[in-house]
């Protein structure tokens, strides 16, 4: 005689919701507290998740999500934060909240603000946010292919920078020198002297034939800096340029695009199309490739706050849920989950 098999409880609506949701997310921002202890991460929904770091990395590896909440009406592309702010953008305004508060559930924003756009009907995204240390203030870019620079201080924004022709997908900042580069959709870099206000390089990297690569585009998605050198990539090549001579020195041999790129000590590090965090040489060879959970990475961070020592973690994220987690950059020791 066969035995009866129990009919499966059907989910309700909410946890059916909940669970699409998740397998449709895609994190696109990170960024670590200025104690170094906790972590958050925006996605597609609106959604800010806060991870403690700390509990996930304790010898008892803790509950690691504090709590995660509505913050925009569209994705956030973009956060950064300052010594005691977390600042998120993305649906055409950014927006402030306080790190203390941000560990609480119910956090509301302190500010928000939205730059001078050309029209009240528009609303374009913005894609990247920088802090300028040295003169206390943030630059966004995104849809309206303009950069805006705000004072931190006041408020105000205090300049505009116009150039590209194609919406901006990337910021880097020059640290030695108050310079900004940016990188867009119209293939080109350029840098900007915050000093004058101007447009002082561009290098339209599509247009040099060992970086084209016509069948992916000519966007540009990532760009770092480290004084006198640049690396980029994103339908051309993954390129590491010496700025001064606006020259390609190294072409890294990767096909898929990259989304992601940062120097992390005598390394590249990128990330793009694929599950792997790439590890370059600055000669071109490749290390390492690290895999992780997601199919696709658009954004990697490295905590590297003195304040928590132990807290010193590479992060990656992109198309899926996970945030996922390597204490080194050997391979992936967990994930954190929305």
């Amino acid at each position: 005689m066969e035995r009866a098999v129990p009919l499966a409880v059907p989910l309700g609506q909410t946890e059916v919701f909940q669970a699409l949701q998740r397998l449709h997310m895609t994190i696109f921002s990170q960024s670590v507290s200025p104690c170094g202890k906790f972590l958050a991460a925006g996605n597609n929904y609106g959604q800010i998740a806060i991870f403690s770091l700390s509990s996930a990395l304790s010898s008892e590896a803790k509950e690691e999500i504090l709590h995660f909440s509505l913050a925009h009406d569209g994705p956030v592309y973009s956060m950064v934060s300052t010594d005691r702010h977390l600042l998120s953008a993305g649906d055409g305004e950014v927006k402030a909240w306080l790190w203390a508060e941000m560990l609480k559930k119910g956090c509301k924003e302190l500010w928000r603000r939205q730059p001078p756009y050309r029209t009240s009907l528009e609303v374009p995204e913005i894609n990247a946010l920088l802090l300028v240390p040295k003169e206390n203030s943030l630059i966004l870019a995104g849809g309206d292919c303009q950069l805006h620079t705000m004072d931190l201080e006041t408020g105000t924004f205090t300049r505009v920078l116009r150039g590209h022709t194609d919406y901006i997908h990337c910021l880097a900042l020059r640290e030695r020198s108050p310079e900004v580069l940016s990188g867009g959709e119209d293939g080109a870099v350029r840098l900007w002297d915050l000093r004058t206000a101007k447009e002082v390089q561009t290098i339209e990297v599509y247009k040099h034939e060992e970086c084209s690569r016509p069948h992916n585009g000519r966007w540009i998605g990532c760009l770092a800096t480290d004084s006198d050198w640049m690396v980029c990539g994103g339908g051309p090549a993954l390129t590491l340029w010496h700025l001064r001579s606006s020259t390609p020195t190294t072409i890294f041999p990767i096909r898929a695009p990259q989304k992601h790129v940062t120097f992390y000590q005598d390394l590249i590090l990128s990330a793009g199309q694929g599950r792997c965090v790439n590890q370059w040489q600055l000669s071109g060879e490749l290390k390492a490739q690290v895999p992780g959970s997601s199919p696709g990475l658009l954004s990697l961070s490295l905590n590297q706050q003195p304040a928590a020592p132990e807290c010193k973690v590479l992060t990656a994220a992109g198309n899926s849920c996970r945030v996922d987690v390597f204490t080194n950059l050997g391979y992936r020791a967990f994930s954190l989950s929305f």
